[in-house]
């Protein structure tokens, strides 16, 4: 079956179902690599991956495209999953015979609600999907997938899950497919170097924070690893193929999770002579930084997440604000960047917690900041705890254009407030000037840096009008509804 793996468009600037683990519009325009669906795509030579948002693919013509295959594969994400729903409908009244597979952690966590949200989807595939994808695409039924939910003689069928991938050497390389499918320069992240290529060197994260998506619906927890050579000879094999690339971003859940293999993964990285940038927790220590560094490190990717030790504590963090603080004193000794990253709203969550972040957001003195809101996204742990204890809202997660919006309130902090301490942490990080001194010198030195930051200034700054237009509109609801209630109306 010729195979589409689609990546659809939604809203303007939404990349959120790909790979990222924040399905959300982004403050500055960023688009990441659908990852997950190029490794199928890989296994299926007559296979075409169409990743809409940073191509600028519409929906229409989407729809157009969609009458040349026989099997659609589509990644969904929570916000954006109606608009899904409508295009698969659309592709499949165009081309009837087109078979309609959803995967991504919506559909994990609640398959038969996905089944029935639209008779377009013929069937999902549960947590990974690389082989049954491929199987069935080669003529295997249904019944013989693991992880497959499907409609069988008016029932839903969930077959048993089978096991995690362990060999992820077997899998092809996504970079074979981003070189047949994807333009690379159309991919920019603001903190990682323009154009970059990411990959994974592992699947799962063994961590247990209560809010992250994927490792709880999608890869798992069990940490399962590249080898170190089959790494080198994918980055050997990008260098070769992408000359205009300027940096490597591994985009695993947890890239340093264990010190020995970073050590080792770092000595065949060395010899290649390229600057990459990961994840990191804080849990890391000044040996495996080093190693790192000298092996063509530029930045780590941290989530800190709060400055209150009981909020990290609540959401089973598995680190400490000390264990914070030494580690990016280590970066800084060894000229590693930090971009950070921090949520407003996860549970315990007040004013004065709040307060702390902001205070040591501003002690730690990254380069560069992405301030989030608390989402508890369906077959999470966060997600049980707001349903058990009443806090979860019916608003949507997002605005209209995807950019995020709290469905949570804890008491003494609704909504409008939550919105307007994201701001006020951008404002008091940013507007410092050591900070602002460190983005004119880059503005002034670099001519490719001046156009983005202007870019993203402009992006920016139309953001933080629609939040405080929302915050100020939160505000008078709060006036007058005592008055409306009182008023016997």
């Amino acid at each position: 079956m010729r195979t589409l793996f689609l990546n659809p468009p939604s809203f303007e600037g939404f990349d959120g179902g790909a790979s990222s683990r924040w399905p959300a519009s982004r403050e500055i325009e960023s688009y990441w690599y659908p990852v997950w669906l190029c490794y199928p795509a890989g296994m299926l030579p007559d296979s075409k991956v169409v990743d809409a948002p940073p191509h600028k693919i519409s929906i229409e013509q989407t729809v157009e495209m969609g009458k040349d295959f026989e099997l659609l594969v589509l990644y969904t994400s929570t916000p954006g999953f109606q608009v899904d729903v409508k295009m698969a409908q659309m592709m499949k009244d165009v081309n009837p015979k087109l078979k309609v597979a959803f995967v991504g952690p919506p559909v994990t966590t609640e398959p038969d609600k996905t089944l029935l949200a639209n008779q377009a989807i013929d069937f999902v595939v549960r947590r990974e999907f690389d082989y049954q994808i491929a199987d069935y695409a080669k003529g295997k039924p249904l019944e013989e997938l693991p992880g497959v939910s499907f409609r069988k003689n008016g029932h839903i069928v969930n077959n048993p899950e089978g096991p995690a991938i362990e060999n992820l050497d077997a899998l092809p390389w996504v970079t074979k497919t981003y070189k047949r499918d994807l333009d690379i320069t159309r991919y920019n992240v603001p903190f990682l170097l323009n154009p970059f290529v990411s990959l994974y060197t592992s699947r799962g994260c063994p961590a247990l924070c209560t809010f992250c998506l994927w490792p709880q619906t999608h890869s798992g927890h069990r940490w399962r690893l590249r080898s170190s050579d089959d790494v080198a000879n994918e980055v050997r094999y990008a260098l070769e193929q992408f000359p205009q690339m300027k940096e490597i971003f591994f985009d695993d859940d947890t890239f340093n999770y264990r010190k020995e293999r970073t050590i080792d993964l770092c000595k065949k990285l060395k010899p290649l002579n390229f600057t990459w940038s990961c994840t990191s927790r804080v849990t890391t220590d000044y040996d495996t930084l080093k190693a790192m560094k000298e092996s063509g490190c530029r930045l780590l990717i941290v989530g800190y997440e709060s400055g209150d030790q009981q909020i990290l504590k609540n959401i089973k963090k598995g680190a400490t604000v000390d264990m914070a603080e030494r580690f990016t004193a280590n970066c800084k000794k060894l000229g590693l960047l930090v971009h950070g990253d921090f949520i407003i709203g996860l549970p315990g969550e007040t004013r004065e917690s709040i307060r702390k972040t902001i205070d040591f957001a501003k002690r730690l003195d990254n380069e560069t900041i992405q301030v989030s809101i608390a989402h508890p996204y369906p077959g999470t742990e966060f997600y049980d705890y707001v349903k058990k204890n009443d806090l979860i809202t019916i608003d949507s997660m997002t605005d209209e254009t995807g950019h995020q919006l709290p469905n949570i309130i804890y008491p003494g902090l609704d909504r409008g407030e939550m919105v307007e301490w994201v701001e006020r942490f951008y404002g008091e990080y940013f507007f410092r000037p050591r900070v602002i001194w460190r983005i004119v010198r880059k503005a002034i030195f670099h001519s490719d840096e001046r156009r983005r930051l202007t870019k993203e200034a402009r992006e920016y700054m139309a953001l933080r009008a629609k939040r405080k237009r929302f915050v100020a509109e939160n505000k008078a609801a709060r006036k007058t509804a005592p008055v409306t209630a009182g008023s016997g109306d």
